[in-house]
């Protein structure tokens, strides 16, 4: 009995030290990327310790959760939060909120800018362009749609609108030159390679996304997981989110 109790103590002490010393698994909305690629190194060299971050629109983030995918912290939209707590995949806390970001409008670098402070210039904007485009699966669709529904275009954009899957390949499209007018998220946008942001939409069609973040109930290091988590949270983090096209 005392070799089997010298066993299971062993094996304990190995499994506690293995959890503090793996890498902390983030899955991570793509809206929040560059926020979590700048804030994350940071907080790896003053832990001491390491994060693998996975990203991906909020609607395969829960798929994929779904479906088994091992991770600590997960940050997703509000609505794909909810999604996974009622699964029982992360912890009974309340979900900590990041940051939200606006939808706006971006072009092709160095292409004309066309004007969208008003609902009238936003409506000759999308009826003058050769298509538009904005992810089929992400969280600002809806919004979009009842954007074009309110403006009357919503017909004109039918046979014009480019759904992708993700906001990276509705970039791809403007960039190839398949489409003029990007519509993603204003924290998507930004740090698009050759792309530029006109601006948000028009103040009575303000649309925006809010991210939070929850811990998995399963989490191989729960106090590593929080810990990350505050990091999130910092003063260095507030004074990040502006120039990431973020706010609280």
């Amino acid at each position: 009995m005392r070799r089997l109790a010298t066993l299971v103590a062993v094996v304990s002490l190995a499994t506690l030290l293995h959890a503090q010393t793996a890498p902390v698994r983030v899955i991570a909305s793509n809206g929040v990327k560059t926020l979590v690629e700048d804030l994350v190194p940071a907080w790896e060299k003053s832990s001491g310790r390491t994060a693998t971050v996975t990203y991906g629109t909020s609607s395969v983030l829960v798929k994929d959760i779904a479906g088994g995918a091992p991770f600590d912290v997960v940050i997703a939209t509000t609505d794909a939060i909810d999604q996974i707590s009622r699964t029982g995949k992360v912890t009974t806390e309340r979900p900590t909120t990041i940051a939200r970001s606006v939808v706006g409008v971006g072009v092709k670098q160095g292409s004309p800018r066309p004007r969208i402070a008003t609902a009238a210039e936003i409506k000759q904007a999308f009826l003058t362009a050769k298509a538009v485009t904005y992810a089929g699966d992400g969280a600002s669709r809806p919004g979009i749609e009842k954007m074009f529904a309110t403006l009357g275009v919503a017909d004109a954009l039918k046979r014009k609108s480019l759904l992708e899957r993700g906001s990276n390949g509705a970039i791809a499209r403007v960039a190839a030159g398949d489409a003029d007018l990007l519509l993603t998220l204003v924290s998507e946008i930004i740090p698009a390679p050759g792309m530029e942001l006109v601006g948000p939409l028009p103040n009575e069609f303000r649309s925006e996304v809010v991210f939070a973040a929850a811990v998995s109930a399963t989490a191989t290091d729960t106090p590593a997981a929080r810990a990350l988590l505050a990091s999130l949270l910092s003063r260095e983090a507030t004074a990040t989110l502006k120039k990431k096209g973020l706010e609280r």
